[in-house]
């Protein structure tokens, strides 16, 4: 039978963080033998950097081991907790250590993302003397959140969502060794294995937790095996797939949705739109920006793409989720596979770029409009020409742009979908404008 123990007040997770650099799970980008990181922690050369990576792959437990192999002093502080006051202590810490017994100081700052910029101004010049080495852990990219004087004076490095396999290592350790579960003699089939490392998604703090929970409600109904029905109570409700809602997630994702909608991979978009969506993304965010991939990535080559995604936003908003998700799904489907055309962006683009260049140039005389009789007296509309009582409705030869700007063509339609046959009809304008040129021909 199940043998009940008293619980350890250390959550599973902490128990079982590794202590030598072979325990550590993961990373084999990093730490695999002979990588430059490896090599470092392994030879105790302290530096000062940053550790990028999502919850749960392992940022706190490195630092925590190149302070243990450097034989450095490990001050933890969180960014959530702490400020300017709490570093400059931290750091006249380091200070006396070192003049006293001569040992470094790692300063692990987690979260450093949260620290605005004069906080993070504040590591500077210790990290320069060299006074302590610095850690700093983010979840966020450092490229947009950390400072970069203080980015120079670091070394980045990513880490990576654990895999399944990875995850079953810390699952199948924490199930036999006796700082884990295993005084508990809790039998976990692989089936059920699985399916925990796969719930937590790349994070091991969360697969650690699940199984920890799991051992607690098994312990409680006296049972020795974790059965399914056990589990599925364990994860129903879980918390959903990996997204933070304006973060680096974020963004990723919605860069992969647009960029399978304009690379015409339906199946693929419609993978990112539901990612985001089960992720907690506001539906009607994602409407907004596939109302703006249907004018940027198609344009006029099918200009029905703006209308079903204006509907589908209508009746996202008239429905709410999750039945007004289906109409989504419909227009980012139908944007996918319609033909492509960015004609429309860069047209707008290059007109707004003449306009911040050349600034404010005079309407020409003959566009202007002509309400009284001082306007008309002063030449306000004088020979402008009429379309529709021109050929074809069309003034051949006439000019619209500002005199001092000259003739530009902005628009450029590809030879896709709708656009191909308006190509050909400003091509046959433009021969229309060649022709009204040409002098004509002597009887």
């Amino acid at each position: 039978m199940y043998k009940p123990v008293e619980k350890l007040l250390q959550p599973l997770a902490a128990r079982l963080r590794p202590t030598r650099l072979e325990e550590f799970v993961g990373q084999p980008h990093l730490l695999a033998p002979g990588k430059p990181l490896y090599q470092a922690v392994l030879g105790g050369r302290l530096h000062s950097l940053i550790l990028w990576g999502p919850p749960g792959t392992g940022k706190t437990t490195l630092a925590r081991l190149i302070g243990q192999y450097a034989g450095a002093r490990f001050v933890s502080l969180s960014a959530v907790l702490s400020g300017v006051k709490e570093v400059r202590a931290a750091v006249e810490e380091a200070r006396s250590a070192r003049a006293s017994t001569g040992q470094a100081t790692l300063l692990f700052v987690d979260e450093v993302h949260r620290f605005n910029k004069a906080q993070q101004d504040a590591f500077l010049p210790y990290v320069e003397e060299g006074v302590v080495a610095f850690i700093g852990a983010t979840t966020e990219n450092p490229s947009f959140e950390l400072n970069n004087a203080l980015l120079s004076r670091t070394r980045v490095y990513v880490l990576r969502a654990l895999q399944p396999a990875e995850l079953r290592q810390l699952l199948d350790r924490a199930l036999s060794e006796p700082q884990g579960l295993g005084e508990y003699a809790l039998t976990v089939a692989d089936a059920e294995r699985q399916r925990l490392a796969e719930a937590a998604d790349g994070d091991a703090r969360r697969a650690l937790n699940l199984l920890e929970i799991a051992a607690d409600l098994a312990q409680a109904q006296s049972l020795s095996v974790l059965s399914a029905s056990l589990l599925d109570e364990v994860l129903a409700g879980g918390s959903p797939r990996r997204f933070d809602k304006g973060g680096e997630a974020f963004y990723d994702q919605i860069s992969a949705l647009h960029k399978a909608v304009r690379g015409s991979s339906p199946d693929a978009a419609l993978y990112w739109l539901v990612r985001m969506l089960d992720g907690g993304c506001d539906p009607l965010y994602i409407a907004r920006r596939v109302l703006r991939m249907a004018s940027e990535d198609i344009g006029n080559a099918d200009p029905r793409a703006l209308t079903l995604a204006l509907n589908a936003w209508e009746t996202l908003a008239r429905l709410g989720s999750p039945e007004g998700e289906l109409a989504l799904a419909q227009a980012v489907l139908y944007l996918a596979c319609a033909a492509k055309s960015n004609a429309v962006y860069t047209a707008f683009k290059a007109a707004m770029q003449d306009v911040q260049q050349h600034g404010s140039l005079a309407v020409p005389l003959h566009l202007r409009n002509a309400p009284t009789r001082l306007l008309r007296e002063l030449g306000h509309g004088k020979h402008y020409r009429y379309a529709h009582d021109e050929n074809h409705a069309y003034a051949a030869g006439e000019t619209y742009f500002p005199e001092a700007l000259g003739e530009r063509r902005y628009y450029l339609p590809v030879d896709r979908g709708l656009e191909s046959k308006i190509a050909d009809k400003l091509a046959w304008l433009r021969q229309l404008d060649a022709d009204a040129q040409q002098p004509p021909q002597s009887g």
